[in-house]
């Protein structure tokens, strides 16, 4: 099985992923750049959606039938740098239902810790948008693939701005059945794990911390 990319390729996007690369963009317009980016993924990963209820309703002119989204997806946050996209998502897909994973690569013991798990009460079987702008070396979203798994959801797919080839391999080692959306590949990574040339830290462009 092929890894499913979609690469989100537009003038608007590619405009706006300068300014989040740029080291002069301050945080507030790094914030507001981020959710204009995350509006426009949320509008392509519900491109295919198919899970509609047909409704008899009148419009001022004439009666009429319409399509409703049923069985909505769970739009979950990697804390922290997944909140940055959280409520941009939701200002698109807004009766979704929203869950947090809290997971963070420690370098000392050489692995993943999970800190924070929050997710609806019904999970199974529920389509989830996973948010995370940046995949690096896939760490964090392959223990958070792993957990959502682990509660029977359905279908995830993965919202990001920034991407790493070795990043996306490594997920779909794991889970090739996990589709990914987003607006540029990178091929490198440094010593560090950030992607090159990337944009830094998300989480501390977005909150100004360190």
């Amino acid at each position: 099985m092929s890894i499913k990319k979609n690469k989100i390729s537009h003038p608007l996007l590619r405009h706006k992923l300068g300014y989040l690369r740029d080291k002069d963009t301050q945080s507030k317009e790094f914030r507001e750049i981020m959710a204009e980016i995350s509006r426009i993924l949320a509008y392509e990963v519900m491109r295919e959606w198919e899970d509609f209820d047909i409704q008899n309703i009148e419009t001022p002119i004439a009666k009429t039938q319409i399509e409703r989204i049923v069985n909505p997806p769970i739009v979950v946050s990697v804390l922290r740098a997944g909140n940055g996209m959280l409520d941009a998502v939701l200002s698109m897909i807004p009766f979704a239902q929203v869950g947090f994973i809290g997971i963070y690569r420690d370098k000392f013991i050489n692995n993943t810790v999970e800190y924070y798990y929050k997710m609806p009460k019904d999970v199974k079987g529920k389509n989830i948008f996973l948010c995370d702008p940046l995949l690096a070396t896939g760490d964090t979203l392959i223990a958070s693939i792993d957990r959502l798994k682990s509660y029977d959801v359905g279908k995830i797919k993965v919202l990001s701005v920034l991407v790493s080839k070795y990043g996306l391999e490594r997920i779909h080692h794991f889970h090739p059945d996990v589709d990914f959306y987003f607006v540029e590949e990178e091929e490198e990574l440094n010593d560090e794990g950030y992607l090159i040339p990337g944009l830094g830290d998300a989480g501390d462009r977005l909150f100004q911390t360190l």
